[in-house]
């Protein structure tokens, strides 16, 4: 009696792992087989946005996230279709969700953009100074910013965005919108400074321009 209890504990001890080790790689394969179906999505989403293809790339967005519910990236990507087709409240709260989900600055920065695009200045201003608050060494957020406090009315602070994205970069863009604010401040002496710089940054173009050397041609007796 006892040594059939032994067989049947034996039994149930081997049929246990041999469950176990049957079971745990059909598991990993499982996964596996589901990231790289995720992968293929990603990938269809990608191209077909690049493609202008919106219908494929939403349904393949859409398909991630019903899988993988806390994809901030996927949430950017169909903000930004939503975006394409002027469906700007869904693209906000997709920026949204993808911000609370992943606390960084381009999809804050996103709200900002379709806010300014919308004139709705203020709240656009508001969402550029959270994404700047988050990173600031993006040229772009600074000009985006002067933008939304330009349309806000508020040119001296939108001076101050530009001259702080242009110690970033120093590009001439930045300069030329300068020229239009300061003129529209009637300020004098920060409009002759810019000018200064332009004419600075075009001295160096041409200075550093290749001198075309002209080749004697040698006379045949």
């Amino acid at each position: 009696m006892i040594s059939i209890l032994l067989i049947i504990a034996l039994c149930v001890f081997i049929g246990f792992y041999a469950y176990k080790e049957h079971n745990q790689p059909q598991e990993v394969k499982l996964s596996d087989k589901l990231n790289d179906q995720l992968d293929k999505l990603w990938q269809v989403a990608q191209v077909s946005l690049k493609e202008n293809k919106l219908l494929r790339a939403e349904k393949a967005l859409l398909t991630i996230l019903r899988v993988d519910e806390e994809n901030a990236q996927a949430y950017n990507r169909l903000g930004i279709l939503y975006v394409k087709q002027h469906q700007f409240k869904e693209a906000i709260e997709c920026f949204e969700i993808a911000q609370s989900l992943d606390n960084n600055a381009s999809s804050v920065h996103n709200v900002g953009l379709i806010y300014l695009e919308t004139g709705e200045f203020a709240k656009a201003a508001l969402a550029f100074e959270q994404a700047l608050e988050l990173e600031n060494t993006n040229p772009g957020r600074h000009v985006a910013y002067s933008k939304a406090l330009k349309g806000t009315g508020n040119h001296k602070k939108a001076a101050e965005a530009l001259e702080t994205g242009w110690e970033i970069t120093k590009s001439p863009l930045i300069l030329r919108e300068l020229l239009h604010i300061y003129t529209e401040l009637e300020d004098d002496e920060n409009l002759e400074k810019t000018k200064k710089r332009i004419q600075k940054l075009l001295d160096t173009k041409k200075r550093k321009m290749p001198k075309l050397v002209s080749k004697k041609r040698k006379v045949v007796m």
